[in-house]
């Protein structure tokens, strides 16, 4: 387990080292009951597109890259939210600008939004979707800005400056999620912090790029965080074995072959962290 010491990332690659890292996230699989609604508020409301669609599933993103499945299974259990599982997705625009039109179209569609925090390194605002799964859309700041201390990237939660975002807004609409669009990170409930660090550092080989109690977040190449996991509604949770509603799984992508080899002799491509929630590795 390592804690990262300083960025990994040249000026050129800065502002979107989420993508350029050697792992970043890619699709995040969802679990649904309701197949239809669940698409529509992804499409009317986040602004995806549907890049691919079966009988019973869903592909979804933006500027033709799919980042959000969502399968259909009528029968599974309401996951609680005391489980472990989603604690949010976390979509991440191209500019502040984006974010700012964004805000403007579900506030004037009347979205109800559960949270607008700046967190230093990035601006977001919280939401959920029909089923109870989080959902966060934000915009990083600039990654010189950000600020590294005894070793851990400094991230907090204060109120966002929402008249000062949308000064970015500019006279275009929202006009859906842009192309650039994907998943920066994703957010899980776990059981237990220290099993959560000895699985995503120890054995998958993240760097740990911020701790507390109740939390930790992890990246590769110097972003501040492509995975957290945390204990606030779930401590003691164990893994989920059934069929239920919420977090399949997620995709990690390798951005070159070099990234793919060696994460494949690391962990291999498809495995489960402790609380059943499915990873697979594969090639950009």
């Amino acid at each position: 387990m390592t804690v990262l010491d300083k960025p990994k990332t040249s000026a050129p690659e800065a502002e979107r080292i989420a993508w350029t890292a050697p792992l970043h996230i890619g699709t995040v699989t969802l679990v649904v009951r309701d197949l239809a609604r669940m698409s529509a508020f992804y499409q009317q409301v986040v602004g995806l597109t549907v890049i691919a669609e079966t009988p019973g599933s869903v592909k979804l993103g933006a500027g033709g890259l799919a980042f959000l499945e969502l399968i259909e299974n009528q029968e599974a259990r309401q996951r609680s939210r005391r489980e472990a599982g989603l604690f949010h997705t976390a979509f991440l625009l191209p500019s502040r600008g984006d974010l700012a039109r964004w805000l403007g179209h579900v506030t004037a569609n009347r979205v109800p939004l559960q949270g607008a925090s700046d967190h230093i390194v990035s601006e977001a605002i919280y939401l959920g979707d029909p089923e109870g799964n989080g959902i966060e859309v934000y915009a990083d700041r600039p990654h010189k800005d950000w600020q590294i201390r005894n070793g851990e990237i400094q991230m907090t939660t204060e109120a966002l400056d929402i008249e000062d975002l949308m000064k970015t807004a500019g006279d275009a609409p929202w006009a859906g999620a842009p192309a650039g669009t994907f998943v920066g990170h994703i957010h899980l409930q776990v059981g237990n912090i220290p099993e959560a660090e000895k699985f995503y550092a120890q054995l998958l080989g993240f760097d740990m790029t911020y701790r507390m109690p109740s939390a930790s977040f992890y990246s590769t190449g110097g972003y501040h965080h492509h995975i957290a996991t945390n204990i606030w509604n779930s401590r003691g949770a164990p893994a989920v074995t059934d069929a239920a509603t919420g977090l399949k799984g997620f995709e990690l992508v390798a951005r070159d072959d070099a990234a793919f080899a060696e994460a494949e002799k690391r962990f291999g491509t498809a495995l489960a962290d402790p609380w059943g929630t499915a990873i697979t590795l594969k090639k950009a």
